[in-house]
């Protein structure tokens, strides 16, 4: 398993910070690595997921719990990656420290590669987490 964990912290209050990155629908905008996300089904704060990440086009299946305020867990299910990143919201004063950690690996033969891909999920997690604290900064 590679875990990898980026911070950055926002110049605004929890809920809104919340209200931009629990909007999962609109995770392709900041997420370069998202390609594309179908719902397939939700029960509460429970979102099941199709998506396409630009690693080869592959399809992935995620389950996505939303703990308000707080954090938003992805599982992924089936696919090519498996594992989850969790993104957790730490109120600091006025502020919010926004928090990615992935614990993953690539799955079947593919897994000999997850260290190489470690880097470039660093680097696309930190570019997700600038674009999320530009928007929410303007």
């Amino acid at each position: 398993m590679v875990i990898i964990e980026v911070e950055v912290e926002i110049n605004a209050t929890v809920d809104k910070v919340w209200d931009i990155v629990s909007d999962i629908d609109n995770e392709p905008k900041f997420w370069k690595g998202t390609k594309e996300v179908k719902n397939l089904s939700k029960d509460g704060n429970i979102i099941k997921r199709e998506i396409i990440i630009a690693f080869r086009d592959q399809k992935c299946l995620q389950e996505i719990r939303l703990q308000p305020k707080e954090k938003i867990e992805a599982k992924f299910t089936k696919g090519i990656i498996g594992g989850e990143k969790i993104i957790s919201l730490i109120p600091k004063d006025e502020k919010t420290i926004l928090r990615t950690v992935w614990n993953i690996k690539l799955t079947g033969m593919m897994g000999l590669f997850t260290g190489m891909i470690k880097k470039h999920i660093k680097s696309g997690t930190e570019q997700a987490m600038q674009s999320i604290k530009e928007e929410i900064e303007r």
